[in-house]
């Protein structure tokens, strides 16, 4: 076969080759409000290279798109977000950040899809947005927790006063994050998987 003149097509790198000891891939979807850091939070913590699809704004979106607190930003996921992280050894996490603006949230179907659990990344800025953003996930039965990011200019509330905004159970769990730090966001999938076990221990997930 002649392949003078074609262009052959990379590869994935070294460093994205799954471990050969993971023996379990679990997928998470990171959902939110415009602007709240979802593709930040999957690009600092995945060790692949992240996948995205951000698109520059256009004037199209002015009057349709809310980007309160927001208004600097130049770029929006408009399909889904890609990460991956080794929780352990033997377990995986596949990472799917969802569309902020609500004209493409008919994406979301999709990607709840054989989700087993999801982090709810919140502004305090926009607490509302956070309503259907939980609603959605409880319709369809996907467990989640959620996790507020700082922004320099916004509120700080005690968690027991979100919780009771947010109207949230009590064992649904509240952390505090900074979706630019690796750290930070990898504690945030950790609360997740705990929360996730002992859901699984109690007989609540199925």
């Amino acid at each position: 076969m002649d392949f003078k003149g074609s262009e052959m097509i990379p590869g994935p790198r070294t460093e994205d080759h799954l471990p050969h000891t993971a023996q379990a891939a679990v997928k998470i979807v990171i959902v939110g409000g415009f602007g709240v850091g979802k593709t930040t939070m999957v690009g600092s913590v995945s060790e692949i290279r992240p996948l995205t699809t951000e698109e520059t704004m256009t004037q199209a979106g002015i009057g349709v798109d809310d980007n309160y607190g927001s208004e600097s930003k130049t770029a929006t996921t408009v399909a889904m977000d890609f990460g991956r992280i080794s929780i352990t050894d033997q377990l995986v996490l596949y990472l799917f950040g969802t569309p902020g603006q609500e004209r493409f949230w008919f994406l979301w179907n999709g990607l709840f899809e054989g989700a087993l659990g999801a982090v709810v990344l919140i502004d305090t800025r926009r607490l509302e947005v956070s309503f259907d953003v939980m609603g959605r996930l409880e319709e369809r039965g996907v467990p989640f927790v959620v996790a507020v990011n700082s922004f320099p200019d916004g509120p700080r509330y005690p968690i027991d006063e979100l919780r009771t905004a947010l109207d949230l159970p009590p064992e649904i769990p509240i952390v505090d994050c900074d979706a630019r730090r690796r750290a930070s966001s990898r504690d945030v999938l950790m609360t997740l998987m705990r929360f996730l076990h002992s859901l699984a221990m109690s007989g609540a997930l199925t």
